[in-house]
């Protein structure tokens, strides 16, 4: 885990963007199919959302692994989306998802914690008002701000523990140490990598939101700008571990 230049993390996004475009349907195949799981298992009361949280791993092996054919030259197929459901990997990422789950619910009392429930409320309502702005204090909102900005850091750091685990074998203790501490050292890369991946984000959905208004069509392009985000920063991820710990 050399020290490397903040300019990396650009390159990881150029990167990201050329896997994508080898296969663009296959990889956005693969994200609904996730979409469909994680949310189906979500509805199960009480155990799907915790599973759903544990089997974040696994999920997220699929994309690290399409990224590595598609790298390779082979074409992904559906088959992709069991990677990180056989066995033996289903035991050691799912272990690493209990990681997620401990992390998850940190963060989740930390926020109780540090912004009020009036907060939540008044912002929720406000969204599905859509015309009253809430009323809340400027404290408040930094707090949000704040957690916004916690939640994305430690998700980050988060980013290789699945790959870890299934590529070089290691524990979900280890795997989260050595993702940890290599996100921590590539920060500069990390922080160019996702201000410009936010930035070409925000850039394209004000352009699309001037060019249609309100519009259906543009509530469509923005959704799908959302999806198609979502792909390419799996895939500079995937960039980022192959310069960090090698090519799988």
């Amino acid at each position: 885990m050399n020290n490397l230049p903040a300019s990396t993390g650009w390159a990881w996004l150029k990167q990201g963007g050329a896997l994508f475009r080898k296969q663009p349907l296959a990889l956005t195949t693969l994200l609904f199919a996730n979409i469909l799981f994680s949310i189906g298992m979500s509805a199960v009361p009480f155990i799907g959302p915790l599973l759903a949280v544990i089997l974040i791993p696994s999920f997220s092996m699929a994309f690290m692994q399409a990224c590595l054919m598609i790298e390779n030259g082979e074409r992904v197929t559906p088959a992709v989306l069991l990677t990180g459901f056989r066995q033996p990997a289903l035991g050691p990422l799912c272990k690493a998802g209990l990681v997620y789950l401990v992390v998850s619910l940190v963060l989740m009392i930390v926020m109780r914690v540090a912004v009020p429930a009036e907060f939540m409320q008044q912002m929720a309502e406000a969204g599905s008002d859509g015309r009253n702005p809430p009323d809340v204090a400027p404290a408040q909102l930094l707090a949000f701000f704040g957690m916004f900005l916690l939640y994305v850091a430690v998700l980050v750091t988060l980013c290789f523990v699945a790959p870890l685990t299934y590529w070089k074998n290691m524990g979900p203790g280890k795997a989260t140490f050595y993702s940890f501490f290599a996100v921590l050292r590539a920060a500069g890369p990390f922080l160019v990598m996702l201000a410009s991946w936010f930035a070409l984000f925000f850039g394209l959905c004000m352009v699309v939101a001037m060019v249609f208004g309100n519009a259906n069509l543009g509530r469509v392009l923005i959704m799908w700008l959302i999806f198609l985000f979502m792909l390419l920063l799996q895939c500079a991820m995937y960039a980022g571990y192959r310069t960090i710990f090698g090519k799988p």
